[in-house]
Parts: C-alpha cells; structure tokens; sequence
C-alpha cells in the first residue's frame, strides 16, 4: 500500500519556507492528516515487517518516531520546526542510538535509510575498534561487498585525530579506526515515497546493511 501522497511533501516544503509558530499552527491540521498520521501508520507497519530481524523488539510507532519540534534551549539556531520526519527502528527506539537498526527519514527533497553504530560511549568505541582490529579481513571483505558498496557506498562518521596507540599500526591498513561513529546511508528519490512496495524495498535494503550492522554489533561487548 502506499501510506504518502504529494500533499506530504508538500506540506514539508511549505514548512521549509514559513519554519515559524504561526504558520505551523494555522496548518497544523494539515500537518496530522498529511504527515503525522500517515508516518505513524508507516511506522507501525514497518515495526511490523523488522520484527524478524531482531531477538525482541518491543516499541510501538511512539518510541520509534521523533517529535518534528526542535529543541532550541541551547542552540543558536531557534527554527523551531525539523523540516523532515524521522524514526530509528531498533530494539531501544530512538531513546537508544546505539543498537543497528534502520534509521527513516523523509525530507522534501529525498528519503533516507542509514544503518550502523551511531552514538557509542568510549568503552563501546574501544570495543568495536578492537573487534576491527583483530577481525580486519573480514571487516574488509564486508565493507567492501558489492552489494554493500552499490547500495550504501562507504562507512561514515565523526573522526578521532588521534586514537590509542595500539591501533596506530593497524590504522595504517584501516583508517576507519580513527571513526567515533560507524554509519552509512542510501538516499532515495522523495517519488520514492509512494510505493505500493515501500516496505519489501526497506527490509530489502536493511538485508543488505546487516552483514555489516551485525560485525559491528558484535565488537560493543
């Protein structure tokens, strides 16, 4: 089934334009019926569809989605309005940044689906570039798949100028080992969005990410 129309985009692109209270408020029935509802629903099923993917996943579309209000208390930047929808599907929903799920987010210009470690404390970081270390073929061999590289290209993330010495001589062979963070994303044209097959084309999708998901999962612990 197809849970967007061109009205969410449109709605998304008029957002970009008036990104203040009065605007948003005044359409804000719109915002509901167009985007709100129809992402919740989306959601739900998409939950629904990456159940079998993991031990337990115990959210509901509530603990997945991320509310479109920005927190300005301590940003420059008062907009008050994302200017997309969003959602992680993971086991910790989007209170737990950790964990390899699929993160969704629809802009007016594309949608994106990400994979891989995000948010890591120093003793998961130190954990997940020892298990690269010591498994650097196989990291290699799996970042480096075609089906991996045709669909999401490359490992992104924030980079550590310097790293614990142990890792210096192996960093040489894998500059990864410099990364904080260990995601990748594929966009996707925003016509995307009104698939019958929208679903079936993620899980797809998160198949393709998981060989990788599922290394760096294991180097956490």
């Amino acid at each position: 089934m197809a849970y967007f129309t061109k009205e969410t985009i449109k709605f998304l692109s008029n957002l970009k334009k008036n990104n203040n209270r009065e605007w948003f408020n005044d359409n804000k029935a719109q915002y509901i019926s167009v985007v709100k509802d129809p992402f919740e629903v989306f959601i739900g099923d998409l939950i629904e569809a990456m159940n079998p993917y993991f031990e337990s996943l115990p959210i509901a579309p509530k603990d997945a989605i991320f509310r479109i209000y920005r927190d300005v208390r301590f940003s420059k930047n008062k907009i008050p309005y994302k200017t997309n929808v969003s959602a992680i599907i993971s086991p910790g929903g989007r209170k737990d940044k950790t964990i390899p799920g699929i993160y969704i987010e629809i802009t007016p210009d594309d949608m994106r689906i990400y994979s891989g470690l995000y948010q890591l404390d120093s003793k998961q970081l130190f954990n997940v570039r020892s298990h690269i270390s010591h498994n650097m073929d196989e990291f290699q061999s799996l970042i480096s798949s075609p089906k991996f590289t045709k669909t999401f290209t490359d490992i992104k993330g924030e980079k550590n100028k310097r790293i614990p010495k142990n890792f210096d001589t192996d960093a040489l062979q894998q500059p990864l080992l410099y990364n904080k963070q260990f995601y990748f994303f594929t966009s996707w044209p925003i016509t995307s969005i009104y698939r019958d097959d929208l679903i079936k084309k993620i899980t797809d999708t998160f198949e393709t990410a998981r060989p990788v998901s599922e290394f760096l999962y294991e180097g956490l612990f």
